[in-house]
């Protein structure tokens, strides 16, 4: 059996991994030209859930490598005015455990770790052909072709495979602007951050129906890339995947919003031009704030348009299948869209690893992974679209009764934060979800 997966991912090519080890025929098509090309974003917080998968799909030198590579585990959990007053810090104790901080360039250089055999470069992927004997060519842009077994979508949101293989399975925009930027831990940007926020995630309720993220990334390397810890430094020292050493230690400022509340063409810009709008759009935020984002680094700011997936029912199975994003596009709501990626991913490897051993017929063992990943997959989505702030329709962005709503969240969390069993019920709830 062979399976040609689209999109070298965080899903994608933890599926790879997972089936490479398994002795199962297995081909990534990335449509970035180099392992270079790629290396954007910032943290990515993988849970119990991911971790677990990443265990059972990676081999243990190379899950070890992910364990070093790590940041910081977040301590606390803050929420924040824009003038940078604590409506609460509750301290994770045990919960931060169970987290790793990771940065997204960082990740996929693991995931691309002995990987050259498999992972084929500047593909774009256009369309497949499915064909009487039960196999499938996957056509890309450069006129080449692919043929297999099975076809994986594991290209994200804007999934080609699934535009073809399920039309009607639409991802809709949430009506939600974000914009981020990642500014260089320097002792100037220490100085300004107290130890709850240095040491933790930090959500900012802001007036004028904006809302913001803050999160402080240390890695076990210094900046002259060499390990911090010098139990870390023999394990580092032979991971030659790290080829693209671009990761320091950084603060990741977000700012978001309904779209009306930023500039036409917001989603166009980059560079200086968007940190001007960061800045214009956070006026009477504090001082401190605003510094971070005046010396964010101008090249790594971005804007993004929030999308989610309109939930479909289970559909008859063929030897195509989806992963991640390209079949449950959620908002950041509850952090673990990359965690639920990865849980397909093991699932999906379980299933062809089965079919592929002779253990169950190919297309029961697709449709087995799908009957999982649909109801916990939406379920997901709509979850994350339950939390503060990630629909243009929120009351938190509405011109009168806004102002009620951030008083109610304030109110949620300073209460949270300073009542012993309210504070104990909220973390018992997170650990329980992130962990299912």
């Amino acid at each position: 059996m062979h399976v040609i997966i689209i999109g070298g991912g965080t899903g994608g090519m933890c599926l790879a991994h997972g089936l490479k080890n398994a002795g199962v025929s297995v081909a990534v098509y990335e449509r970035y030209g180099t392992r270079k090309d790629g290396l954007y974003g910032y943290r990515v917080g993988i849970d119990a859930t991911g971790s677990r998968s990443l265990e059972q799909c990676l081999s243990p030198e190379l899950y070890r490598t992910f364990v070093a590579t790590c940041a910081r585990t977040p301590r606390y959990f803050n929420v924040l005015t824009e003038k940078m007053r604590a409506t609460t810090n509750i301290a994770l104790g045990s919960l931060g455990d169970g987290e790793h901080s990771v940065s997204r360039s960082t990740l996929r250089q693991v995931l691309f770790t002995g990987m050259d055999d498999v992972v084929h470069y500047g593909k774009t992927f256009t369309h497949y052909t499915q064909h009487p004997d039960g196999t499938v060519t996957a056509h890309f842009d450069d006129g080449t072709s692919a043929d297999g077994d099975v076809l994986v979508s594991a290209e994200g949101t804007r999934s080609a495979i699934r535009r073809q293989y399920l039309p009607h399975a639409e991802v809709k925009d949430t009506g939600i602007t974000a914009l981020a930027t990642k500014t260089p831990l320097t002792p100037e940007i220490r100085a300004l951050l107290s130890e709850e926020i240095e040491q933790g995630i930090s959500l900012i309720f802001a007036k004028g129906g904006l809302m913001g993220m803050l999160h402080v990334m240390e890695f076990p390397w210094d900046v002259e890339g060499k390990p911090k810890d010098d139990r870390d430094t023999d394990l580092l020292s032979v991971w030659d995947g790290l080829q693209y050493d671009n990761t320091r230690d950084y603060v990741n400022l977000s700012v978001w919003g309904a779209h009306d509340h930023f500039p036409e063409g917001v989603h166009e810009l980059r560079g200086e031009e968007l940190i001007k709008v960061a800045l214009a759009s956070t006026a009477d935020w504090d001082p401190k704030l605003r510094k971070m984002f005046e010396l964010s680094d101008p090249a790594s700011a971005f804007p993004l348009r929030i999308a989610t997936s309109v939930p479909i029912e289970a559909w008859q199975p063929t030897n195509i299948t989806l992963l991640g994003d390209a079949i449950h596009t959620m908002t950041p709501g509850q952090g673990v869209g990359a965690n639920t990626a990865l849980r397909d991913a093991a699932l999906l490897c379980g299933q062809l690893t089965a079919a592929a051993r002779g253990d169950r017929e190919l297309i029961t063992a697709i449709g087995e992974y799908e009957a999982e990943i649909v109801p916990y997959g939406f379920a997901r989505v709509a979850d994350s679209l339950k939390q503060n702030g990630t629909r243009g329709d929120d009351p938190l962005y509405r011109p009168f009764v806004g102002r009620l709503a951030l008083f109610a969240a304030r109110t949620y969390f300073s209460l949270t934060g300073s009542i012993p069993s309210l504070r104990r019920k909220f973390l018992a709830e997170m650990q329980a979800y992130r962990g299912e």
